[in-house]
């Protein structure tokens, strides 16, 4: 669930508190014309990036308590966020307006 700082889809920048539960995973996608930062506020979450065919880069756990604070995605890296935790809660932020994701934006991944 998001609460949304930004007053509008169509603003320059958008900054949103965005709450995830446990079974929460964003699928794979990418920006390809924007970065994406995110700062752990509470709890915990899995932040990973990944090559074009879907294997993994990096994965990094963004943990306050372990003193792992934030991320920063690159435009055009593939990447997905997983909660660990209930209650977890991060600051999103990225370059607006906002766009839905086409079929270039998200990694389908053959079984």
């Amino acid at each position: 669930m998001n609460y949304n700082f930004h007053q509008s889809l169509d603003e320059k920048c958008h900054r949103f508190l965005n709450a995830v539960e446990p079974g929460t995973k964003v699928e794979i996608h990418r920006h390809p014309t924007k970065d994406e930062s995110f700062v752990i506020l509470r709890g915990k979450v899995k932040v990973t990036t990944h090559n074009d065919d879907g294997s993994i880069i990096e994965s990094v756990v963004l943990c306050a308590e372990e003193g792992r604070y934030g991320v920063n995605i690159l435009k055009g890296v593939w990447h997905t966020l997983e909660s660990l935790e209930s209650g977890s809660c991060i600051f999103e932020c990225k370059e607006g307006p906002f766009v839905e994701h086409d079929e270039e934006g998200v990694l389908r991944l053959q079984p």
